[in-house]
C-alpha cells in the first residue's frame, strides 16, 4: 500500500477502533438509561474476569494487563459499589481474592443481556451472513 493510498483509504486499525468506541458508547448509554450505577469499561472487564469464579487480585492484574495499582483502584471502586467482595486468600494471607456479590452477578447478566439486544439490532441491520463472516474474520489468526 502506498502512502497516497493509505491517506485516501481509511486504515483498518482506525476503523476497528472507531467501531469499538462507537459500540462501547452505545452500550454505556443504554446501561446509564437503566441504572444510576456507573461502572467503567475496566470495571466491567474485571467483573467479566471474575464472573465464573473468584480470583486472586494478582491473577486479575495479569489478565487485565494493567498495573497492580490500577487494579486495586478499580477493585476498591467496585467493592464500594457492592459489586464485589474482597477477602483474604486461605493459602496466602498476604494476597487477596475478589468475587462477585449477588448484586454484581445481576448487574453483569443485565449488561450481557443489553449487549445481546444491541448485537441483535446490528444483525438485523447487517444480516446474519455478514455478521457470521465478520465474526469469523475477527476470530481467525491474523498472523501478526
Amino acid at each position: 500500500m502506498t502512502l497516497h493510498t493509505a491517506l485516501q483509504d481509511p486504515c483498518l486499525i482506525d476503523l476497528l477502533k472507531e467501531r469499538y468506541h462507537e459500540v462501547q458508547e452505545i452500550v454505556q448509554k443504554k446501561w446509564d438509561e437503566k441504572s444510576d450505577l456507573y461502572i467503567s469499561d475496566s470495571g466491567w472487564s474485571i467483573i467479566a474476569c471474575i464472573y465464573d469464579e473468584p480470583l486472586p487480585v494478582s491473577s486479575v492484574t495479569r489478565q487485565m494487563g494493567i498495573t497492580r495499582q490500577a487494579t486495586h483502584k478499580f477493585i476498591k471502586s467496585l467493592s464500594e459499589k457492592g459489586l464485589i467482595d474482597v477477602y483474604d486468600r486461605e493459602s496466602n494471607k498476604k494476597g487477596k481474592c475478589v468475587a462477585l456479590t449477588p448484586f454484581g452477578k445481576r448487574c453483569y447478566i443485565e449488561r450481557m443481556e443489553l449487549k445481546a439486544r444491541i448485537e441483535d439490532d446490528i444483525v438485523r441491520k447487517l444480516g446474519d451472513e455478514r455478521i457470521k463472516t465478520l465474526k469469523d474474520i475477527l476470530q481467525s489468526d491474523w498472523g501478526i
